[in-house]
């Protein structure tokens, strides 16, 4: 039995999964903490990597490894390949007025035509920037920049700072993957190159970037580390919808919508996309396509405030909105809780419309908050069809994707077939299939099993309804 290993290094945690080559079964899994916050000492990673090794029984009987991580995080290293301050993650926003500047001296067209994508805050352009004017000292530091899943990668191969690594700092080893490199703002999918005028003009000055790998290319192997055998064929890795999309063996037509603390809407595609509106990102997949993306702030935590409100788990939750007609008698949740993202409504509150004696149920408001919450995915799909990109299946992941009421109101939301695949860390998977493809050469064709094909049951009214909002 040959088996492969995948990683999800994720803003929460860092998973892996032990995969049989031969049939894609997974044989053994661990899973670590990471610390809470938005900026990061990466070795945290690094030792929440090797204990959730440890936990999965070690790498000795493996062969070839892939990591998969959260993406845009900014990771930068000095000459010496010592890790300057800690990184910055995704969510971190304080480089939102340094996205505005970007945009006023380009332009929006002018970027997302250069980039794929206009920047906002999460992007590793913006936090450059950020660095750039908050604390000079640490940018003109600065000799590498890095990505979560790049830096992983390179400790993983022997490289990091004298005395800490078998190769010690050697920057020219740094290599990430298209899907990944695609979320920093230099990086174009259309040519394949940095961008490095767009680079110097956010971090003040140029520096080593990864080199960029095709999805079944490898860097090199892994050497000797706790659990870990010197010789493991590595993967180039993966951002993290990237690795999912791979995980979910993914292809053109399909649309994934991820419930998870945020949301996620992301096409599989053959041709590269660029939305100077800034509702799409234009990334790259890590199957040698392109994987147009919509994010959202709110999703599963919306569910989670209503569930609190009425005193309910999220099975009851499920069992009252399936009790209520839908529409909930116009009774909708617009639920921008923490602002939004897309839209662009970093400010914006949650807002309860169309309140009467009628609509005012627990039912009814159970159901408002799933309709709410798929709406607003609905609106991420309309965005990706707008650019000409076609959808034939929708495959709804996450912990919510697993509560019946929201796949049954999800076939009623979206005009489009829907599935809900078995639960599983389909970054992680994703990560283990791109190893067994740096192995052998070739994609692996790894079933995935489905719990759910809700009958497609579109009913216009709750979209109308959510759209009018006020008007209800």
């Amino acid at each position: 039995m040959t088996l492969v290993v995948g990683v999800d290094s994720s803003t929460q945690s860092c998973k892996v999964v032990v995969r049989d080559v031969d049939t894609g079964a997974v044989v053994r899994t661990g899973r670590a903490s990471h610390p809470e916050g938005t900026e990061v000492d990466p070795d945290a990673w690094w030792t929440a990597l090797l204990a959730a090794i440890s936990e999965a029984g070690g790498l000795h009987d493996t062969s070839a490894v892939a990591i998969g991580g959260q993406q845009h995080g900014m990771v930068v290293l000095d000459a010496e390949g010592r890790v300057i301050r800690d990184a910055l993650l995704w969510n971190d926003t304080r480089s939102a007025a340094a996205a505005a500047q970007l945009i006023a001296e380009y332009g929006a067209d002018a970027l997302a035509a250069r980039s794929g994508s206009v920047p906002v805050a999460s992007f590793t352009i913006t936090k450059l920037r950020w660095l750039r004017d908050a604390e000079p000292e640490n940018a003109d530091r600065v000799a590498a920049v890095a990505l979560p899943h790049d830096w992983l990668t390179w400790r993983l191969r022997g490289f990091g700072p004298t005395g800490e690594s078998e190769h010690g700092p050697v920057l020219d080893e740094l290599t990430t993957d298209r899907s990944d490199a695609s979320g920093t703002g230099y990086w174009s999918p259309g040519s394949g190159d940095y961008d490095r005028e767009l680079l110097v003009a956010a971090l003040g000055h140029d520096a080593v970037l990864p080199r960029v790998m095709a999805a079944h290319d490898s860097p090199g192997v892994s050497a000797a580390h706790a659990g870990i055998p010197a010789g493991l064929v590595v993967g180039a890795g993966a951002g993290d919808n990237a690795g999912a999309a791979l995980g979910l063996d993914a292809r053109d037509g399909d649309v994934i919508v991820s419930i998870g603390t945020s949301g996620t809407v992301f096409a599989v595609t053959e041709v590269p996309s660029a939305d100077s509106s800034g509702a799409v990102a234009g990334f790259a997949d890590a199957g040698g396509g392109f994987l147009p993306l919509v994010a959202t702030l709110n999703a599963a935590r919306i569910l989670d405030a209503i569930a609190r409100l009425l005193a309910v788990d999220h099975q009851e939750l499920g069992r009252l909105a399936l009790a209520a007609a839908p529409g909930s008698v116009g009774l909708v949740l617009q639920p921008y809780f923490e602002g939004e993202r897309t839209p662009n409504l970093p400010d914006a509150t949650a807002t309860l419309f169309g309140m009467t004696l009628a609509s005012t149920t627990r039912e009814n408001l159970a159901r408002a908050a799933i309709e709410g919450m798929l709406c607003g995915l609905a609106d991420g799909l309309d965005a990706i069809t707008r650019m000409g990109i076609s959808a034939t299946r929708v495959l709804i992941i996450g912990g919510a994707a697993q509560n019946p009421a929201v796949a049954a109101i999800a076939a009623q939301v979206f005009a489009v077939p829907v599935e809900v695949p078995q639960p599983g860390e389909y970054v992680a998977l994703g990560a283990a299939a791109q190893a067994a493809w740096a192995l052998s050469g070739a994609r692996p064709n790894w079933p995935v099993s489905v719990t759910s094909r809700p009958p497609l049951d579109t009913r216009p009214e709750i979209r109308a309804c959510y759209a009018a909002r006020a008007s209800c």
